[in-house]
């Protein structure tokens, strides 16, 4: 018996070596891994830009009110998956995280690149969401919350991945509370590169429709903060700034669209 019981496991053991290593869990070229990027659709609205909750800092003020047109937005991050099937490798610090973490360590520059062959492949016009209109809808349509989906810190660890909970590493999208919009991880995870130029003082001249940030600059706009932040620092009214050609664990992106 003792010997039948030793061949068994012999057997089991080398149909499990023969089986796909763990790092191996998806391929370099995902069969049409872009049919997986949802978008959500956000009703325009006006609402009040910025430190809301007089928390912030100087760049987050004054507060001012803004009117954004219909978009669609990503329910989630570009994941790992959408970014390795257009582009053909995988730039993330944390591959081993799986196909459906954030794609992250891409530079604004690249994600144009990323863009634009998306847009190349399904004809549509892809691109970053404004800091107005990420705001908006992180805020579940401009409303005054401090996190994406709340105003409680009590409940921040439902919502996001941060510095409290997130184990110094990017978790996969969508594991957390969606905010009042159905969008994902609008806070914590991974920053979020914006469209926008960064300006400091942008927000005293801001226009009150459709703001599209400074005409010009030397960085560009993050938003959301990331896993390793501390409450303070994942609000959805902080702003950051990096150079386009920054790379970085913590720096991914989800996409927009217009609304017909």
């Amino acid at each position: 018996m003792q010997l039948l019981i030793l061949f068994v496991v012999a057997i089991l053991s080398l149909s499990l070596a023969d089986g796909p290593a763990s790092a191996d869990d998806w391929p370099i070229t995902p069969p049409d891994p872009l049919k997986s990027i949802e978008m959500v659709l956000v009703k325009g609205g006006c609402y009040k830009m910025g430190d809301v909750f007089s928390v912030g800092a100087q760049d987050e003020k004054p507060i001012h009110e803004v009117c954004v047109k219909d978009f669609y937005i990503g329910k989630y991050p570009v994941t790992q998956m959408q970014w390795t099937g257009t582009m053909g490798t995988n730039p993330s610090r944390e591959p081993n995280c799986g196909m459906t973490c954030p794609v992250e360590n891409v530079s604004w520059n690249e994600v144009q690149e990323f863009i634009k062959k998306l847009s190349q492949r399904t004809g549509k016009p892809y691109r970053l969401p404004t800091e107005a209109e990420w705001e908006y809808a992180a805020r579940s349509g401009g409303k005054d919350e401090k996190w994406a989906g709340t105003s409680s810190e009590k409940e921040l660890a439902d919502y996001a991945w941060y510095y409290n909970n997130g184990g110094f590493q990017t978790h996969p999208v969508g594991m957390k509370k969606p905010n009042g919009l159905g969008l994902h991880d609008m806070t914590g995870n991974v920053w979020e590169w914006m469209s926008d130029w960064y300006d400091e003082a942008y927000y005293a001249a801001s226009p009150k429709d459709q703001p599209q940030g400074a005409t010009t600059g030397r960085t560009r706009a993050l938003r959301g903060g990331y896993w390793g932040d501390l409450p303070s620092f994942v609000r959805v009214a902080r702003r950051i700034d990096l150079v386009p050609s920054a790379r970085g664990g913590g720096y991914g992106f989800r996409v927009a669209l217009p609304a017909p």
